[in-house]
């Protein structure tokens, strides 16, 4: 009689994990995600008291009072964090008006736009999502009014201070770290002005008298991997840029040396004036 011998291989099933770089940060993606139900095919397993199911459950249909079919329809998002438009101003105005917004409206829908939301909806006993339905949105508008043009783009939040005399001649990017504001200014007058946030401690925003040395409508930093639309370079690397950040969290974070706007429109049309040579003064 011959023996046979039967050799099973067991491969362990490899997870794999993805890394995403956000900035200068990796963080695993994928991680939680539920792995995909077996496909069913056959006839069905028996349950685990031996019975066998009369039928699969794709085959049998749902009683009309089920979950399934009595479930109402998810209400439509308008806005939530990462949108980026008109609209999100509109809403920042509005909220400014109810005192649940305290800054000035920059059209970014970030985690500063989601508590207000989250604070008017609580108000109003809307349920408390921190998005923007069609519901939220109609409260809103029926508690307050159409902003005006200065409502929905105010010069500035913070209040400029007096220039530095070295910004009085000529044309300058005067940029105040003791206001945080960016004056764009021509020969001694303000045309435009924003706000700013500078670098941390250990990576300080250089004070001093430069010159727009290059500019880059789109930029990724080659350091951080970090965009920098509407950059204006102007000391080794460093460079006046909208940055989504600062619009999000506001003054809860800051730049790695560079000047950071949050006001994308204003900084976008500031771009188009200031020209490679302009001067830029750093100041406290």
């Amino acid at each position: 009689m011959h023996r046979t011998s039967v050799i099973r291989r067991v491969v362990p099933a490899m997870a794999v994990v993805a890394l995403a770089a956000t900035g200068c940060t990796a963080q695993a993606v994928g991680a939680d995600a539920p792995s995909a139900p077996p496909a069913t095919t056959g006839t069905p397993s028996p349950a685990a008291d031996g019975t066998k199911p009369s039928a699969t459950p794709s085959s049998r249909p749902s009683p009309s009072g089920s979950p399934a079919a009595s479930a109402s329809p998810r209400k439509k998002v308008l806005m939530a964090e990462g949108t980026e438009n008109e609209q999100v101003r509109e809403l920042q105005a509005r909220l400014r008006q109810a005192g649940h917004f305290h800054r000035s409206p920059t059209s970014f829908y970030g985690s500063m736009t989601a508590k207000a939301v989250s604070s008017f909806q609580r108000k109003q006993n809307l349920p408390v999502t921190g998005t923007v339905d069609e519901a939220t949105w109609r409260s809103l508008a029926g508690a307050t009014r159409t902003p005006t043009a200065d409502e929905l783009r105010p010069p500035t939040t913070n209040e400029l201070d007096a220039p530095d005399a070295r910004c009085m001649t000529g044309r300058v990017l005067c940029i105040s770290k003791e206001s945080r504001t960016l004056a764009w200014m021509i020969d001694g007058k303000v045309v435009s002005a924003m706000d700013v946030r500078f670098g941390s401690v250990n990576t300080p925003t250089r004070e001093g008298i430069f010159k727009v040395d290059r500019k880059e409508r789109t930029w990724k930093s080659t350091l951080y991997h970090s965009d920098m639309p509407y950059s204006m370079f102007f000391s080794r690397g460093q460079a006046v840029h909208y940055s989504s950040d600062f619009a999000a969290r506001g003054y809860n974070g800051g730049s790695h040396g560079c000047v950071n706007v949050r006001d994308r429109e204003k900084l976008a049309a500031l771009f188009d004036q200031v020209k490679v040579g302009d001067k830029v003064v750093v100041h406290w």
